[in-house]
């Protein structure tokens, strides 16, 4: 069933290709028909200064689901924002609280550990506003990510040594802490640790979510550096105190206690916890294999015209998973969020290649597991 899907993703684009090979994903608005109430609110045109100036407001979706017709599944659509990820949101208020309120200065040089999309994000926001930036990623960020991240100019680090829970983050880490030390007047950012990571979602998407939705039930994220889900839930239950969040992780991560392994997929799940989420307010975890990802992420596209990344198929799977195994719901009110665009990951999840080596490779790790 799940190779099935994905063979019919990549039969659907070459169809799509051929009417029209310069064609563009975007979700369709008959998704929005049949629903009693509409969680969209219009907004008229305005003329903005600058594309970084309007990380906010993305669209959300209602989706229909086989099976949850039940559940609201309401899908806001992160990867519209100005660098096509979530990661703008704490990109942009780091950067302006950092320097309004002094804590850096034009001749800082910021550093920090991305997997991609943060990494993205600061360049175009450093670059914004003048200030330099030592940008630490790994082997393990996709091709068009690293494109983008230096089409920026940063000062680039990359890592390629494995460290020993078999990802690469505890060697970023430890090449930051190189960094810090050897630069004057430089400041990490540490989205792991940094309060102000969480404050960002806090303060925009938490609110957002909520302004949107009459009442919130569930709120499904998934879960890497931590900021969005601790903002995010701290915001959510202010407002709705019976919202229940369901944090998603990847199959390989520590974060919840898992067994570490080696991990294909960037954007979720960590090889450390996270401090920062002390300060989530999480009720529930689950768990999605790699596998089921991107046959979800692959679900996605060719059910709801969505073209999103990696965790954007993971929460997904963890939606369906959570409702089909709690028949006892009735009725609810679901969100999630789509944090990232596809296109960057048209050289893993969406390419038929790499997706048949990774099942070679995941069938010869479940054998020995």
């Amino acid at each position: 069933m799940v190779y099935g899907l994905v063979r019919r993703f990549f039969c659907h684009a070459r169809k799509r290709a051929v009417k029209n090979p310069l064609f563009i994903v975007t979700h369709n608005p008959q998704t929005l028909q049949g629903m009693s109430e509409n969680p969209l609110r219009r907004r008229g045109s305005e003329m903005i200064e600058h594309i970084l100036h309007t990380p906010s407001n993305t669209p959300v979706v209602r989706l229909k689901m086989e099976g949850l017709e039940h559940i609201q599944v309401l899908a806001k659509l992160e990867y519209m924002n100005p660098t096509g990820s979530v990661k703008d949101r704490a990109a942009s208020f780091l950067i302006e609280k950092l320097l309004r309120q002094r804590e850096i200065n034009q001749d800082t040089v910021l550093i920090e550990s991305t997997s991609g999309n943060f990494g993205i994000a600061l360049s175009a926001y450093c670059r914004y506003y003048g200030l330099k930036f030592h940008c630490v990623i790994d082997s393990n960020i996709s091709s068009e990510n690293e494109m983008l991240i230096r089409m920026m100019d940063p000062t680039v680090h990359k890592v390629t040594e494995r460290d020993a829970t078999g990802g690469y983050l505890l060697n970023r880490i430890k090449k930051v802490c190189e960094l810090k030390e050897s630069i004057p007047n430089s400041y990490w950012v540490n989205q792991y640790q940094n309060p102000y990571n969480a404050e960002a979602y806090y303060q925009t998407l938490g609110n957002e979510i909520c302004d949107t939705v009459d009442s919130v039930d569930y709120v499904f994220l998934g879960v890497s550096s931590g900021g969005t889900i601790t903002g995010v839930s701290q915001k959510v239950k202010e407002r709705f105190p019976n919202a229940k969040i369901v944090a998603v992780d990847i199959v390989g991560s520590v974060i919840f206690g898992g067994q570490p392994r080696k991990r294909f997929i960037p954007g979720i799940g960590s090889s450390m916890i996270p401090n920062i989420l002390s300060s989530a307010k999480i009720d529930e975890v689950v768990m999605i294999d790699e596998w089921t990802t991107i046959a979800m992420c692959h679900e996605l596209y060719l059910k709801h015209s969505l073209f999103a990344g990696g965790s954007s198929g993971s929460v997904y799977a963890a939606i369906k998973q959570y409702f089909t195994d709690n028949k006892s719901i009735r009725s609810a009110n679901a969100v999630f969020i789509l944090a990232d665009r596809g296109e960057r990951y048209m050289n893993t999840i969406y390419n038929h290649n790499w997706v048949r080596n990774f099942e070679e490779n995941h069938l010869e790790q479940e054998i020995k597991a």
